[in-house]
């Protein structure tokens, strides 16, 4: 038997001060690892491009925001590169498989080249988050490193990276 998904729609924008509240509510509904409003404030002031939100049924059901550094490259030995670190990224649980972290991914790596310059972009993600790691090899990202204890939990976390 065939199931059937009935379609989802949902919008895909550049956040506002006003969704702060929203985003920290998502962050700490989705991830142990939570941030302080001027935290986010300073993130979405400094990197307003790549601070995305995704709107579903009249709310705030996924982020991502990103920085640009200047980094040593993940993929290129010995070589600075301009990179966009995707600092977060979360869906509230009753919208994921839906696409939305895709989307959001996708279109915070588009504004990462065109708009700010990035020759690749980078992330870190818990070596137990297999949904993810997924996602994020599907979207071109490669396993280039380890980082141990990376997590204030203790647990390691696979930097992925993919050029740009």
């Amino acid at each position: 038997m065939r199931s059937v998904r009935k379609a989802e729609t949902y919008l895909i924008r550049q956040a506002s001060e006003e969704d702060l509240v929203s985003v920290m509510n998502i962050n700490r509904i989705c991830l142990p690892e939570n941030y302080s409003f001027f935290f986010f404030q300073t993130i979405l002031r400094d990197y307003p491009k790549t601070f995305l939100v995704a709107e579903a049924d009249g709310k705030i059901v996924g982020y991502i925001m990103c920085r640009v550094e200047r980094i040593l490259s993940k993929l290129d030995r010995f070589r600075f590169k301009r990179a966009g670190h995707v600092i977060s990224i979360a869906v509230l649980p009753e919208y994921r498989n839906r696409g939305i972290a895709r989307s959001l991914l996708s279109r915070a790596i588009n504004v990462l080249k065109d708009e700010y310059g990035c020759e690749e972009v980078f992330l870190e993600v818990r070596v137990s988050n297999a949904p993810a790691i997924s996602l994020y090899e599907k979207l071109g990202f490669l396993k280039v490193n380890v980082s141990r204890r990376y997590y204030l939990d203790g647990e390691d976390a696979y930097i992925m990276a993919r050029r740009l």
